[in-house]
């Protein structure tokens, strides 16, 4: 049985982040969705309390935080933002990549700057024609007669795509997933803003247009076909990781919308929170948000440890945090009621951003097939050891 107990630096962590979402996301999340812009003044703050670069090691300028704090970092900015949180998701998803795959030049280059936030990143494998076959992009790469490379392609759906300042960009040379670093101010890249979105309101999407931009050979990172066995899929267990965390956050923060509405509001002479039926959907919110932080905790220790199946680990515990912030911030509309439907309270915006969740950095149906393989493989060997046990006996 694996203690998952906070140690006392954990609960003053996690304290501290309470802190900070309560003073700059909590009271201005809602005016942020209805603008659809997270302002540049909040991503300068958290720049400068250190929390864009979080994950960046020590010796790059970083905080260099240890899987549990950034994950109870990401459950805060679920429970303030979903928007903020894919900031920060992102922008790790960069980190880490480079931090892993990088070359000595590409991570002294980049990683001081993102530490500090004078750089913004952005993740691009989405493509419009693209969706979850990602390892069958269209974007591509050519190398011209200088040994630089020549991108043409699109990219859609990208978190802060219209903020950041560096790109994570996947493509096909020779038929082979390459992963490039592009730069915003590169001749031929464009980003266009993307509004009127279900969710995730104010993560500032975009669009990218990448027309015969001319990359060096030193922005690609990792080798040739590589891009997406090992590069992407480093950047979507980061992702998923930090999603999942964002999840609990986003259920904790419709359970606590819902009690405090439940205890306040009178129906047929009682607080709602009196009435069975609106106990049985607290229970259940409860349960689920207790559930999936718990599978988050695990996820966190594994990644301490550095165990193999982290990957099934975190795909297991986004999957079913996902699906807990889509069931809690459904009950929470529907315990508020017609104010559940109204912008005057923030459940409609954790139901909206909770659909979001459900489909970014993999789909729950991919999650599904991730975790069916693995669990099958894992099946195997049990059944290969068992039968070799028997055999010896």
């Amino acid at each position: 049985m694996l203690n998952f107990d906070l140690t006392e630096d954990q609960i003053q962590a996690k304290k501290t982040y309470q802190q900070w979402v309560d003073q700059y996301v909590v009271p201005f999340a809602d005016t942020f969705d209805e603008q659809q812009e997270t302002p540049q003044s909040l991503i300068n703050q958290m720049a400068k309390d250190g929390h864009l670069g979080a994950l960046v090691p020590v010796e790059y300028g970083g905080v260099g935080l240890d899987p549990l704090k950034w994950g109870l970092f990401c459950e805060e900015l679920g429970r303030s933002s979903a928007s903020l949180l894919s900031l920060v998701t992102v922008q790790s998803m960069a980190i880490q990549t480079l931090v892993k795959w990088g070359s000595t030049q590409q991570k002294e280059k980049w990683l001081p700057k993102l530490a500090t936030g004078e750089t913004i990143a952005a993740f691009g494998l989405t493509e419009p024609s693209v969706g979850s076959d990602a390892r069958n992009i269209e974007s591509s790469a050519v190398c011209n007669d200088d040994g630089n490379y020549v991108i043409n392609g699109k990219k859609r759906w990208i978190s802060f795509g219209a903020t950041a300042t560096l790109y994570l960009v996947f493509v096909q040379l020779n038929n082979m997933p390459v992963a490039f670093l592009v730069e915003r101010d590169m001749k031929g890249f464009t980003a266009e803003p993307i509004k009127g979105m279900l969710g995730f309101r104010s993560a500032n999407l975009a669009d990218l247009s990448l027309q015969d931009v001319l990359v060096s050979e030193d922005s690609m990172v990792g080798k040739p076909g590589f891009g997406f066995s090992h590069i992407a899929a480093t950047a979507l267990d980061q992702g998923r990781y930090s999603i999942a965390w964002g999840c609990v956050g986003l259920s904790q923060a419709a359970l606590e919308a819902s009690m405090d509405y439940a205890s306040k509001r009178v129906q047929f002479g009682k607080p709602l929170v009196e009435h069975q039926l609106i106990q049985e959907m607290l229970t259940e919110m409860i349960v689920e948000t207790k559930a999936a932080r718990m599978l988050c905790m695990h996820a966190s220790f594994l990644k301490s440890s550095g165990e193999p199946s982290l990957i099934m680990e975190t795909s297991t515990a986004k999957y079913y945090a996902s699906k807990a912030a889509t069931k809690s911030t459904n009950s929470a509309v529907q315990i508020h009621g017609a104010n559940g439907c109204s912008s005057d309270f923030p459940v409609q915006r954790y139901f909206r951003d909770a659909r979001i969740m459900e489909i970014i950095e993999g789909s729950s149906q991919m999650q599904q097939i991730i975790i069916a393989k693995a669990g099958h493989q894992e099946f195997t060997v049990q059944q290969r050891e068992r039968n070799a046990q028997s055999n010896r006996g």
